[in-house]
Protein backbone atom coordinates (compact mmCIF):
# COMPACT_ATOMS: atom_id res chain seq x y z
CA UNK A 1 0.00 0.00 0.00
CA UNK A 2 0.84 3.60 -0.44
CA UNK A 3 2.66 5.69 1.92
CA UNK A 4 1.46 9.11 2.68
CA UNK A 5 2.40 12.35 4.98
CA UNK A 6 -0.23 13.52 7.38
CA UNK A 7 0.37 16.82 9.00
CA UNK A 8 -0.44 16.88 12.90
CA UNK A 9 -0.21 20.39 14.52
CA UNK A 10 0.51 20.40 18.11
CA UNK A 11 2.23 22.53 20.96
CA UNK A 12 5.49 22.61 20.78
CA UNK A 13 6.47 21.81 24.29
CA UNK A 14 3.82 19.16 23.76
CA UNK A 15 5.59 17.89 20.57
CA UNK A 16 8.98 17.83 22.58
CA UNK A 17 7.60 15.76 25.86
CA UNK A 18 5.86 13.04 23.12
CA UNK A 19 9.07 12.86 21.44
CA UNK A 20 10.80 12.51 24.84
CA UNK A 21 8.25 10.10 25.94
CA UNK A 22 7.99 7.95 22.30
CA UNK A 23 11.86 7.59 23.05
CA UNK A 24 11.30 5.83 26.49
CA UNK A 25 8.87 3.20 25.19
CA UNK A 26 11.99 2.86 22.04
CA UNK A 27 10.13 4.37 19.14
CA UNK A 28 9.75 7.45 16.95
CA UNK A 29 7.02 9.33 17.17
CA UNK A 30 5.88 8.48 13.64
CA UNK A 31 6.52 4.69 14.87
CA UNK A 32 3.80 6.04 17.20
CA UNK A 33 1.19 7.47 15.44
CA UNK A 34 1.36 4.64 13.02
CA UNK A 35 0.67 2.03 15.77
CA UNK A 36 -2.51 4.29 16.93
CA UNK A 37 -3.72 4.55 13.35
CA UNK A 38 -3.82 1.02 12.26
CA UNK A 39 -5.77 0.29 15.85
CA UNK A 40 -7.65 2.82 15.99
CA UNK A 41 -8.67 0.90 12.18
CA UNK A 42 -8.72 -2.10 13.32
CA UNK A 43 -10.58 -1.45 16.15
CA UNK A 44 -12.88 1.19 15.12
CA UNK A 45 -11.99 2.83 18.69
CA UNK A 46 -9.06 4.42 20.18
CA UNK A 47 -8.13 0.75 21.81
CA UNK A 48 -5.14 1.25 23.81
CA UNK A 49 -3.34 3.60 26.79
CA UNK A 50 0.42 4.04 26.30
CA UNK A 51 2.14 4.94 29.86
CA UNK A 52 5.63 5.83 30.46
CA UNK A 53 6.77 3.62 33.65
CA UNK A 54 6.58 6.11 36.71
CA UNK A 55 9.92 8.14 37.62
CA UNK A 56 9.87 6.78 41.29
CA UNK A 57 7.78 3.17 41.20
CA UNK A 58 7.43 1.99 44.49
CA UNK A 59 7.10 -1.89 44.69
CA UNK A 60 4.35 -2.35 46.94
CA UNK A 61 5.82 -5.31 49.18
CA UNK A 62 8.90 -3.25 49.46
CA UNK A 63 6.39 -0.36 50.88
CA UNK A 64 4.86 -2.38 53.11
CA UNK A 65 7.93 -4.25 54.58
CA UNK A 66 9.23 -0.95 55.62
CA UNK A 67 5.80 0.12 57.01
CA UNK A 68 6.33 -3.15 59.15
CA UNK A 69 9.67 -2.40 60.62
CA UNK A 70 9.24 0.72 61.49
CA UNK A 71 5.81 -0.07 63.07
CA UNK A 72 7.93 -2.62 65.09
CA UNK A 73 10.92 -0.14 65.61
CA UNK A 74 8.03 2.26 67.60
CA UNK A 75 8.87 4.79 64.88
CA UNK A 76 5.37 5.83 64.54
CA UNK A 77 2.59 6.13 66.99
CA UNK A 78 -0.43 3.50 66.55
CA UNK A 79 -3.77 4.95 64.32
CA UNK A 80 -6.75 4.47 65.46
CA UNK A 81 -9.42 2.79 63.22
CA UNK A 82 -10.37 6.41 62.20
CA UNK A 83 -6.95 6.89 60.54
CA UNK A 84 -6.57 3.69 58.80
CA UNK A 85 -9.96 3.83 57.14
CA UNK A 86 -9.26 7.60 56.47
CA UNK A 87 -5.92 6.38 54.46
CA UNK A 88 -7.72 3.50 52.43
CA UNK A 89 -10.00 6.01 51.85
CA UNK A 90 -7.03 8.31 50.08
CA UNK A 91 -5.42 5.37 48.51
CA UNK A 92 -8.62 4.45 47.17
CA UNK A 93 -9.45 8.11 45.39
CA UNK A 94 -5.04 8.35 44.25
CA UNK A 95 -5.79 5.10 42.58
CA UNK A 96 -9.22 6.44 40.83
CA UNK A 97 -7.41 9.33 39.58
CA UNK A 98 -4.93 7.01 38.31
CA UNK A 99 -7.79 5.09 36.05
Amino acid sequence: MAQVSMTVRVDSKQKLLFDQLCSEFGMSANTAMNIFVNAVVRNRRIPFEISAPQEDPVDGITAFRKLREMAEQGRFPEMTLDEINGEIRLAREEANKRK
